[in-house]
């Protein structure tokens, strides 16, 4: 039996600058007894090469879970990492986002039976997400509202996901007319239940792939919590180049269904059913 509060799966893509500092930002964590599970769809040399540096040096737990580049393949990798935890709750971000140093206690601290916690991401220019140094993240700048106006951010209402604690972040998450879903940036809940739903449908590429099992959860009666106030991350800026509006199309139609059929279940995830 595991002895890890929770298993964080980090997905990641041929970014080994910002997935440093996002393993930096686990390194500053106020609770410790977690495992990483990095979700690797097919990176190259360097991304490993960091890895490895982490595993021999770092106090983190750190698990890597690779398969070949095969195009956008994030829903497979991520179905094999779910099967590497060893925990039963599991947290699941992107290798762009680095986490507040109360990211995975946040987590643990509100998770409830039968439930998902939806977290909130704060998403950075270009410009700020190269100037985050590890003294930035050690120090908890980056999470500073005044630092990140100082170096060129622009305030809007976004920003309270920075500022708010206590009752403010309550109130805002109690209110936000932002539905709570299973957003892979900063979402959290059971493994057994993300096992009784066979896990992301791995037909699904870039697209509201995560929102689908998402959907399949709500559909089995699994209720999501809004903490976007709450427990955070920076999102640090990327392009996407692997957006591709027939995919997007063919996502959206899958999702339908899902919807329509009340589907509770894919026949195309962690358990292949070979009749599909």
């Amino acid at each position: 039996m595991s002895t890890f509060k929770a298993s964080v799966i980090i997905s990641t893509y041929n970014q080994p600058e910002w997935l440093e500092k996002v393993l930096w930002g686990y390194e500053q964590q106020t609770e410790s007894n977690f495992e990483i599970i990095i979700a690797d769809d097919g990176s190259k040399e360097t991304t490993r090469k960091l890895i490895d540096r982490f595993v021999a040096t770092s106090r983190l737990k750190i698990a890597h879970v690779w398969h070949e580049d095969n195009g956008f393949q994030k829903t497979v990798i991520l179905n094999k990492a779910v099967l590497k935890t060893s925990s039963d709750y599991v947290i699941f971000t992107d290798g762009d986002c680095i986490p507040r140093n109360d990211f995975v206690a946040t987590h643990l601290r509100l998770k409830k039976e039968n439930c998902f916690l939806s977290g909130g991401y704060f998403k950075l220019p270009e410009t700020i997400s190269k100037l985050i140094s590890k003294q930035d993240i050690v120090n908890q700048t980056c999470f500073d509202l005044s630092w990140l106006v100082k170096n060129g951010l622009k305030k809007n209402f976004k920003a309270n996901k920075l500022t708010a604690k206590g009752f403010k972040a309550w109130l805002l998450n109690t209110f936000t007319p932002t539905k709570a879903t299973f957003d892979g940036m900063n979402v959290s809940g059971w493994k057994a239940l993300v096992l009784a739903v066979n896990g992301f449908d791995e037909r699904m590429q870039y697209g509201g792939e995560d929102r689908e099992i998402g959907e399949r959860l709500m559909n089995k009666g699994v209720k999501f919590k809004q903490i976007r106030y709450s427990a955070i991350c920076v999102h640090l800026y990327h392009e996407r180049p692997y957006k591709n509006e027939a995919v997007i199309l063919k996502n959206k139609a899958i999702r339908s269904t899902t919807k329509r059929q009340n589907v509770t279940f894919s026949h195309y995830g962690i358990v292949k059913d070979k009749s599909s």
